[in-house]
């Protein structure tokens, strides 16, 4: 069942730690103080903004972690971040009693819903809370993971000046101006809360005054059912649950009333245009798209007329500005294809990576995440490529470089190179070319137990759908991997490397 949230968030929410601006380590190594690290590792629970704002009103920085990750995976992500306080839940009690070793150094450890050795409950903590707001509020944020260049997760830390806990931003300004946002708003969320644009838009919506519905998991006719029982009049989703809706049978699709839906919004991935057709047909020209990054550093949006007049497009820039640049850095002119950067946005860095920090810029200091398109004559913003082989599937993002790094290290296996190739469903899957020791293992038997074995030590998403074998993978004399060289096999015929 959809957890249904109350109105903006109550200010009588306790604080996941108590913080005074004035303590220290030394006279309390317990307390914490703003800028310390708050980690979550929950499935869509009911107490997940609850944990948010009280870290957002205590000055506090918020992780949220991706619960379908192994021990290990958040392991690396608490540790990265330097949680001090982590809160997981007793759905998730099997991979958190794997965990509790591995994060010895973590201050507080909470389960929600019980308690498992390591975990202190969290319900009896907050009722230990006193109910009124702390005295020095002051704003706290989101650091969350996006992929980085060496396989490992990296976190993305926006760079801000201490703030007031209600200062607008510009989130805030697009969702009111452009999405007709307000107290009256109920916003139904089908995707996980560990994601940017989930995450962000809810936290909003309450903020407004609004509702949010929020599902457990996405299902499509339950996602049409709860429309009109609830009146839904804004929503988000990715291009994956078009297809899913769209799929369905008529009779089964068309059964549920939509009209109270004012404003659909999509992302994460673009949209193959003959779905989006499809849903504009269906639904009514209230679907927007936008394109951005979990960094923030700008953001393109378009509406459904203007999608219709510049198909395939993901807008025109509302924050920062678009610049196409070819590989020497300087700005192409409309239809030419380079990397897109955005100038005059916000400012960012990856947590204890400079060197991709400095990676994501150029000499004029414009930021870019590395994907690849045109801007037309009329200022609209097309992807024709993903961003360093980044796979995108479903509208989670994928980064092969982990299981590279896993599938070399398997004693069969000599050479090999993962990246996406498409799906009709998910737009991307995963896929794993080999070069085995002795090619005359090369088969079935082969292929089975190496997807066990990615499956062994890496979480479900990030392995490897099928895999194809080579005799050898095309590597320059230094070693380097003409990737593209393979992948491109799977894309012929098409005129984007983007579904």
């Amino acid at each position: 069942m959809p957890a249904s949230i109350p109105t903006s968030p109550p200010t009588s929410w306790p604080q996941p730690a108590r913080r005074s601006a004035t303590a220290s380590s030394t006279t309390n190594p317990t307390a914490s103080r703003t800028r310390d690290h708050v980690a979550l590792f929950l499935e869509n629970n009911p107490r997940f903004f609850e944990i948010c704002w009280g870290a957002q009103r205590a000055g506090l920085i918020y992780t949220a972690i991706s619960s379908r990750l192994t021990a290990p995976e958040v392991e690396y992500i608490v540790k990265d971040c330097g949680a001090r306080l982590f809160v997981t839940s007793t759905y998730l009690a099997e991979k958190a009693a794997e965990l509790a070793p591995l994060i010895p150094d973590v201050a507080h450890r909470f389960m929600i819903g019980g308690t498992i050795p390591g975990y202190r409950s969290w319900e009896e903590a907050v009722a230990a809370q006193p109910a009124t707001p702390i005295a020095d509020e002051t704003a706290g944020h989101d650091m969350l993971y996006s992929s980085g260049t060496t396989g490992r997760p990296k976190g993305v830390l926006p760079v801000v000046e201490p703030q007031p806990i209600d200062a607008d931003n510009p989130l805030l300004q697009i969702t009111r101006k452009l999405y007709g946002m307000d107290e009256r708003t109920i916003y139904l969320s089908p995707a996980p809360l560990y994601h940017a644009a989930p995450l962000r838009f809810n936290m909003t919506v309450m903020k407004l005054g609004g509702t949010s519905v929020i599902m457990e998991a996405f299902d499509t006719e339950e996602f049409l059912r709860l429309v009109p029982e609830h009146r839904i009049s804004h929503t988000q989703l990715v291009p994956t649950m078009f297809v899913r809706f769209l799929k369905l049978p008529d009779e089964v699709r068309l059964r549920y009333d939509v009209s109270s839906l004012r404003c659909a919004i999509h992302a994460a991935a673009p949209c193959p245009i003959p779905v989006k057709e499809k849903m504009i047909d269906w639904w009514g020209p209230i679907i927007w798209e936008y394109y951005g990054g979990t960094e923030g550093n700008g953001l393109t949006m378009c509406n459904a007329t203007e999608w219709l007049a510049h198909k395939g497009t993901v807008g025109r820039a509302v924050v920062g500005q678009l610049r196409i640049c070819d590989d020497a850095g300087d700005e192409l002119p409309p239809g030419e294809p380079g990397t897109v950067y955005f100038a005059g946005g916000r400012a960012f860095e990856y947590h204890n990576d400079p060197r991709k920090t400095a990676e994501s810029r150029n000499a004029q200091g414009w930021t870019t995440l590395g994907d690849v398109g045109y801007v037309d004559p009329d200022g609209f913003l097309h992807l024709t490529d993903r961003k360093a082989f980044m796979i995108i599937s479903g509208g989670v993002n994928i980064y092969p470089q982990e299981a590279e790094n896993l599938l070399i290290n398997h004693p069969k296996v000599m050479d090999c190179a993962v990246f996406g190739v498409p799906n009709e469903e998910f737009g991307e899957e995963v896929k794993a070319v080999v070069q085995p020791r002795d090619m005359s293992d090369a088969g079935p038997q082969l292929a089975e137990e190496l997807l066990a074995y990615c499956r062994q030590n890496l979480s479900t998403l990030k392995c490897p759908r099928t895999i194809d074998f080579e005799a050898e993978l095309p590597r320059h004399p230094t070693g380097k991997l003409y990737k593209r060289l393979l992948r491109d096999r799977y894309w012929q015929g098409r005129t984007s490397k983007i579904m």
